[in-house]
């Protein structure tokens, strides 16, 4: 289904062992590490979507097979997830030597062998598919493009992680596949309002270039930060920040469209949405920003109540009309469909 030219990866897999022929082989614990199953709390962005579907279109008469497709739906997506994060621990241990943290990562720091590294990418693909197909086809496929733009990612010829601003444009859009498969848990007939899409992949590229920020800075020289990830040698601070503001201003935008057009009350909680994204932003001046490292946002804990305020809110204004509302909506002709 998916091919990849095991050469390019094997690049480099030599030297890489021969450095190490002195040292033991890597542990188990090691190759579960690359897997980065504590990073499959990212895999909770599923849940916009899911939740979206079950207001927009329905809710599913059988609770069991719903609660069983979205377990299966779940874990494929975190196989999947996996399987990018194996390849790219793997292509990334030439320049994660020059990370101050990175740098003491198993496939960097250890004895790992290519052959158990491959291994594991297949059991990870087979695993994600193989419970991708207990969802439905819609889900598979969209899981089948995930992989993929791992693959563009990490994978030379392309290797889109090295290109300015397509470096975040790619990652990013993770973000609104993992919605789409939350959507297709519900539904897989119908596709989710465009603008919704786009603007939560413009929200994903917001967290990414701030992720960016935020590790530019920490390293301090550009020159060795240039080393580190190829498209930060053509990044500045300022290119960084100013793109991050076009991402938030696109999210922003796109994500209002849908929510002044399905439900005027939710203008109330655009404020907070907007005060979400600054917040974030300072997050990312902080020394040692979980910016840097999303699995570790939860660790903030008023970025946590402003995201608690935030849903709570849109809960409140989903079954509570505001006459008022209906007043401007009228006064500013804006269509809604209720």
């Amino acid at each position: 289904m998916v091919s990849i030219d095991v050469s390019v990866l094997d690049a480099g897999a030599g030297d890489r062992e021969d450095k190490m022929n002195t040292q033991n082989t890597a542990p188990l614990s090691a190759y579960i590490k690359i897997a980065r199953p504590d990073h499959w709390v990212k895999n909770v962005f599923i849940m916009p979507g899911l939740v979206l579907a079950l207001i927009l279109i329905e809710i599913p008469d059988e609770i069991g097979i719903f609660l069983l497709k979205f377990a299966a739906g779940f874990l494929a997506t975190c196989f999947i997830a996996s399987a990018n994060y194996v390849i790219n621990e793997w292509l990334d241990a030439e320049f994660d030597k020059y990370h101050p943290t990175k740098k003491y990562r198993p496939v960097v720091s250890q004895n790992m062998k290519f052959s158990l590294v491959m291994a594991e990418y297949a059991v990870c693909i087979a695993a994600g598919i193989a419970l991708s197909l207990l969802v439905n086809i819609p889900f598979l496929l969209t899981e089948v493009v995930l992989l993929v733009m791992g693959i563009l990612y990490n994978v030379k010829p392309i290797r889109t992680k090295d290109i300015v601003y397509l470096d975040v444009l790619s990652e990013s859009v993770n973000n609104m596949i993992r919605l789409l498969l939350g959507w297709f848990i519900v539904c897989e007939n119908v596709y989710p309002p465009s603008s919704v899409l786009v603007g939560y992949w413009m929200a994903g590229a917001f967290l990414m270039a701030v992720k960016r920020y935020a590790e530019y800075r920490m390293i301090g020289d550009p020159k060795l930060a240039g080393s580190y990830r190829k498209s930060f040698a053509r990044y500045t601070e300022a290119t960084l920040l100013c793109s991050s503001f076009f991402y938030a201003l696109c999210a922003t935008f796109l994500i209002g469209i849908f929510l002044l057009k399905y439900r005027i009350e939710y203008i109330v909680a655009i404020p907070v949405l907007f005060f979400l994204f600054c917040y974030y932003l300072y997050i990312a001046y902080k020394p040692d920003s979980a910016a840097q490292k999303p699995e570790k946002l939860f660790r903030e804990k008023k970025l946590m109540i402003l995201v608690g305020i935030l849903v709570v809110l849109f809960a409140v204004l989903t079954v509570v009309d505001i006459p008022v509302m209906e007043m401007w909506e009228t006064a500013f002709f804006i269509p809604t469909k209720k």
